[in-house]
């Protein structure tokens, strides 16, 4: 078997390219493909017929639409192109023994080169928004059996890997959070461990998941949040994780509900009956958030104020316990900013624009992704309060923010704001804000 040389294996010199170990490193399987096309010469129906993948899913893929994300699929991928296996986080291929020295030696020299470059080209390379200031991660890898230590490493290292969303966009993050909920799924699908390390793993690998979801959704990948978000309610199931299976499903209704009003709205409510009361005061707080914004998104102002109070009862609570690191986040200026867009949302300007104003008062620049989300919010509430000039101004602050976030959120949002200022464009300061967003 591993004598078999498929006609896709990729030639030395093209796999000892800066831009294509830049593509495998971040798992993004469509660039790789366009460049074994432009360069190497092997066209997209060979691939689809060695990786099993449809001709038409292949040219999507290199055309920038979806993404690769399932363990098995990248394995293929691995041993139709003859990539080698540490380059995508996996062991040694069993092809990778009968590769000639000259091979691996090339790979090798060159490695040193290539992470010496590597963030320059991901600086300049308008495919690759994985930021150039990340450090290089090396996966967590087992061996034999593993112990119950393991998950608990595991969850310790997404807690600081969820600190990049503070200040960096989906499009920076999410292939390093796929990355490591890829690696997890294999060590839960090779290694060996006792029930109870499998069910921590789970629970991890559910965490991981939702926050790959996040990334994918703040990015623009909607049907790999999707994916993700549905994993994860799975692995938190069988994991017996009632806290991460709700907020599995509050991410969900959060995605849902802009299409389907009625939908999100009742899943967001499944997502508190199945954490129920019992669950940390911080979990509580957040998916009766996310339920209050589903309800507000659908009209419903009587459950909208129910949701929040709700959550504010549970941030009240005197409760020293230890809460989850991914619901932390969740605090009284949080709870005010929700309120600010729950309002907005449901044109109650009087009530949205004092809690949104007194939150952004505390809220730091570094975090330019959220706060030029929630400047949109504030510049919606001055507009239907009539102030027109100030939505104006609060808007322009919110684009000069969001500049170079990779986020499309922010874009979006300004865009929708923008589109309801188009009627006042004789106002100077609306002219200007216009002018501003079409360039």
């Amino acid at each position: 078997m591993t004598a078999y040389e498929p006609p896709t294996a990729l030639p030395v010199e093209f796999l000892s390219r800066i831009d294509v170990q830049a593509a495998i490193l971040a798992h993004d399987f469509g660039t790789l493909f366009r460049l074994a096309k432009e360069i190497a010469r092997i066209s997209y129906s060979k691939i689809a017929a060695e990786c099993g993948i449809k001709p038409e899913r292949v040219g999507a893929l290199a055309r920038g639409e979806g993404s690769i994300t399932t363990f098995d699929k990248i394995v293929t991928i691995a041993d139709a192109l003859r990539v080698p296996g540490h380059l995508l986080g996996l062991s040694a291929r069993p092809w990778e023994n009968s590769t000639p020295s000259g091979f691996a030696d090339a790979i090798s020299n060159r490695e040193g080169e290539v992470r010496m470059q590597r963030r320059g080209f991901m600086r300049a390379s308008a495919g690759a928004g994985l930021a150039a200031a990340l450090p290089d991660l090396e996966p967590i890898s087992a061996s034999g059996k593993i112990g119950i230590q393991l998950p608990e490493e595991l969850r310790r290292r997404a807690a600081r890997l969820r600190r990049l969303d503070e200040i960096l966009g989906g499009g920076d993050t999410y292939r390093v959070y796929l990355s490591e909920y890829l690696a997890t799924k294999r060590l839960i699908d090779l290694g060996t461990c006792t029930g109870e390390t499998r069910r921590a793993l789970l629970s991890v690998l559910a965490e991981q998941a939702q926050q790959a979801g996040w990334a994918a959704f703040d990015g623009g990948k909607q049907a790999d949040a999707s994916g993700l978000y549905e994993a994860s309610y799975q692995a938190a199931l069988n994991s017996d994780d009632n806290s991460l299976a709700g907020n599995a499903l509050a991410f969900l209704s959060y995605q849902k509900v802009s299409s389907d009003k009625g939908v999100g709205v009742e899943i967001a409510r499944q997502s508190c009956r199945t954490i129920g009361p019992e669950a940390p005061r911080c979990v509580r707080a957040l998916l009766y958030e996310r339920l209050a914004w589903t309800c507000a998104v659908a009209g419903l102002v009587k459950e909208t104020e129910e949701a929040l109070n709700t959550a504010e009862c549970a941030l009240n609570e005197n409760d020293d316990a230890p809460q989850p690191d991914w619901a932390v986040w969740v605090d009284v200026n949080e709870l005010q900013i929700m309120k600010g867009r729950c309002w907005t949302e449901l044109r109650r300007p009087i009530r949205a624009v004092p809690a949104l104003e007194n939150a952004l008062s505390h809220f730091n620049e570094t975090h330019a992704r959220d706060k030029s989300l929630y400047l949109t919010w504030l510049a919606d509430a001055y507009l239907a309060a009539g102030e027109i000039e100030q939505a104006a101004d609060t808007v322009r602050c919110a684009f000069e923010l969001s500049s170079g976030v990779a986020s499309v959120r922010p874009g979006q949002r300004i865009s929708n704001v923008v589109r309801k200022l188009r009627p006042y464009r004789t106002i100077s300061e609306v002219a200007e804000v216009v002018e501003l967003a079409s360039f």
